[in-house]
């Protein structure tokens, strides 16, 4: 039996045909400046212990910034913030205009998004060119009863009910 090689561009065709939620992940950098990382795999893993975790490339030059602060945040950001999370996913001062506040855990708390969830990083493990992340939760809630931002074939949506 033999292995057919993958063509990545054929791979992320058909692996875009699958919708993702999109989340800002966030921490308190060293210098006390907010970080962010957009990412679309974030997902709950475990009850037992409340594990989530999510996948960042590994040339992403804020990820390791993060990771040394030793937990982050999760935004999930609402289907209305489109435009933000550009804004977030962008060169230059992401946080422009933001509205932010920093939690009792010290992690910056995007404003208007769905929910939060906040945790200790628990551990990065090699995925390829990605990582996987493990975050043990320390607190969660939901901030508004928005619809998430959604990423499906290469653009941003919100969630359509099936009739």
């Amino acid at each position: 039996m033999s292995i057919t090689a993958i063509d990545s561009t054929a791979f992320r065709q058909v692996l875009g045909h699958y919708p993702t939620g999109v989340a800002a992940i966030t921490a308190l950098g060293a210098d006390a400046a907010p970080l962010v990382l957009v990412v679309g795999t974030f997902t709950s893993v475990s009850l037992s212990p409340p594990l989530v975790g999510f996948l960042p490339d590994r040339r992403s030059a804020t990820w390791p910034l993060i990771a040394a602060t030793g937990g982050f945040a999760a935004n999930v950001l609402a289907a209305d913030q489109g435009e933000l999370c550009r804004q977030l996913a962008s060169p230059g001062d992401k946080f422009a205009g933001v509205a932010w506040h920093r939690s009792a855990l010290g992690h910056p708390l995007i404003a208007g998004v769905v929910a939060t969830v906040e945790c200790r990083l628990h551990s990065a493990t090699d995925a390829g060119d990605h990582l996987f992340v493990l975050g043990r939760v320390e607190a969660l809630e939901v901030r508004r009863g928005a619809d998430p931002l959604i990423f499906h074939r290469g653009r941003y949506g919100g969630f359509a009910e099936a009739l």
